[in-house]
């Protein structure tokens, strides 16, 4: 049983047989992808609270360091994006505050929220006020917290991480894969379009890279919301000098996440992280979110690639690259998109036309415009 799974009532199981055949799989057994996609985003960091203390995360500061942005701190990084032609506003947070940061939950009080959750909505009605989809990644959700803001979301997400108890998660606020596996259930069961993924080398072995890539198929073969699983290999920074996985690891960890996942879920490497030109062949298709107007929030030692370079990257491989909106096109239907984040990419003002012309190129993708 993975471990944390009777704890919040999820009913994942993998059998040991499909980790020992994951465990066969190399790059050999995989095909490139026919083309890579990436998405234009603007990084907006709401705050850098967090209840956990993992040891690779430079993104957490703790109480009374801890950062708020102010509405108009938001508006003006939105706005800042969408003039430079993005389509995503990425929110990110650490996972709900704990009681340690009264300073944030005061904050929150005086501007009129009981929570970060009701916050990030006000958050996500700016991004689309000022012509962007919001994309949330809030960390751990419950049923009621994701319910506050999934119709002002395009597409959201939620790294799994792994399934494995490590010791880079210890300590008495240690992240636990059964919650995790509830948050990416509960967008299933709420129609959210959904970005998930695995860490790689923060003291997991093989077999629970297996079992995290099969418990994430389980979850979407239930649901069918899974649009994206990205492999992100640990790096190193001012809090883990545990090193970063090699090349050959990584390698073997996209082809096994590749021949686990069905084709209709894309597999992502972070292009500023991970090595791309190098594992392209191993069946990526996506480079994922990068900006021109902000930095990795999460790993700002690691600057994202330009425009050229994911270029340079699709060159080498011989496919063509195409930009995309937050949601993948298979979910931008009124079966999955709510009626608000549809109206805007329907609108006829300037963010909808740019929504517009980027989903039209992912249609039929022959080259991407310049920055």
């Amino acid at each position: 049983m993975i471990p944390g799974t009777d704890e919040y009532g999820v009913d994942v199981t993998v059998a040991d047989e499909d980790i020992e055949r994951l465990l066969d799989v190399t790059p050999a057994d995989v095909d490139p992808a026919p083309e890579l996609s990436f998405c234009r985003n603007v990084f907006v960091p709401l705050t850098t609270a967090c209840r956990y203390t993992c040891t690779y995360c430079t993104y957490y500061d703790p109480p009374g360091q801890a950062t708020l942005l102010s509405k108009e701190e938001i508006r003006e990084t939105v706005r800042r994006g969408a003039d430079a032609g993005c389509t995503e506003a990425l929110f990110t947070f650490g996972d709900d505050p704990d009681d340690r940061y009264t300073e944030i939950h005061d904050r929150l009080a005086e501007w009129g929220h009981d929570s970060i959750h009701t916050y990030l909505r006000e958050a996500c009605e700016i991004a689309l006020e000022e012509g962007l989809l919001p994309h949330a990644n809030p960390g751990d959700q419950t049923r009621e917290q994701m319910a506050e803001v999934a119709d002002l979301n395009a597409s959201m997400g939620v790294m799994l991480e792994t399934t494995a108890e490590v010791q880079a998660h210890g300590g008495p606020r240690a992240k636990n894969p059964g919650q995790r596996l509830r948050t990416i259930r509960t967008a299933g069961e709420l129609g959210v379009p959904f970005t998930t993924g695995i860490l790689v080398g923060i003291g997991e072995d093989w077999a629970d890279r297996a079992e995290s890539l099969l418990a994430i198929r389980e979850l979407d073969e239930r649901y069918g919301h899974i649009q994206e699983v990205i492999v992100q290999p640990v790096v190193d920074n001012e809090r883990w000098r545990g090193g970063s996985p090699t090349v050959d690891t990584l390698r073997r960890t996209v082809a096994m996440a590749r021949d686990c996942l069905p084709e209709s879920v894309s597999v992502q490497v972070p292009p500023n992280l991970a090595p791309a030109r190098e594992v392209v062949d191993c069946g990526i298709d996506d480079l994922g979110g990068v900006s021109p107007v902000t930095v990795d929030h999460v790993n700002p030692d690691y600057e994202w690639p330009g425009l050229d370079e994911l270029r340079a990257v699709a060159d080498h491989a011989g496919v063509p690259l195409r930009e995309r909106l937050p949601v993948y096109d298979r979910y931008a239907t009124d079966e999955w998109l709510s009626g608000r984040i549809a109206d805007a990419i329907d609108a006829p003002d300037t963010a909808g036309e740019r929504f517009r012309a980027v989903r039209d190129r992912g249609t039929n993708p022959t080259s991407v415009s310049s920055d």
